[in-house]
């Protein structure tokens, strides 16, 4: 018969809390645990440091609502930046990818979320109004929707593009197709099948 040695409720609640991180199981969760506390006691305590500072200090930028210690972000202050084109992405994360590929030059929505009816989150809770009186400042003119091509940001960029189309806004959704340098042989059947949809002449 086996049992498990009795863990203090200080520890028990450090692996609880880093059970929340995505990805983290209750083994993955404890391993890091006992690795900070016994071997990395000063990292552990710049962990906390740096996760209490950001709570504290970061606030949703006013105008794209992704993460800033400004009411307004660097991205949206930029004046090199072009202001008749707006990005919506799920994330922060999406919006650090789109950025990183050095192909976008104007200003960007950060929804953070999306549609999950059966999870209770509508257009209330992810502030839809702000992005449509965003979008209806009068500089912008074409809003691209980089929503996840998964059910539920299909299901978002189709409410989205119905929502600012009614406010005269032109609106485009990010091309799906083949990743440069694949093979077509290793390329999964629903990727070439919208790759085909979206082709356009050469």
């Amino acid at each position: 018969m086996s049992s498990t040695l009795p863990e203090p409720e200080p520890l028990k609640a450090l692996i609880e809390a880093l059970r929340r991180l995505p990805g983290v199981g209750a083994r993955t969760a404890r391993r890091m645990a006992y690795h900070m506390l016994q071997h990395d006691v000063a990292g552990a305590q710049h962990l906390a440091a740096a996760l209490g500072d950001a709570v504290r200090d970061l606030r949703h930028c006013e105008r794209c609502n992704g993460f800033s210690d400004e009411a307004i972000c660097p991205v949206c202050a930029n004046p090199k930046r072009d202001p008749s084109l707006l990005c919506v992405v799920e994330t922060p994360a999406d919006q650090n990818m789109i950025e990183s590929s050095h192909g976008y030059k104007g200003l960007y929505y950060v929804l953070m979320g999306r549609l999950a009816p059966l999870e209770g989150v509508g257009p209330a809770e992810l502030q839809f109004d702000r992005l449509i009186r965003r979008a209806c400042d009068g500089e912008v003119r074409e809003v691209i929707l980089a929503t996840n091509f998964t059910a539920e940001g299909e299901t978002t960029a189709h409410y989205l593009a119905e929502s600012l189309r009614s406010h005269g806004l032109a609106v485009s959704r990010l091309a799906r197709g083949v990743p440069a340098g694949s093979e077509l042989e290793y390329v999964d059947a629903g990727t070439i099948a919208w790759a085909l949809m979206e082709r356009r002449s050469s």
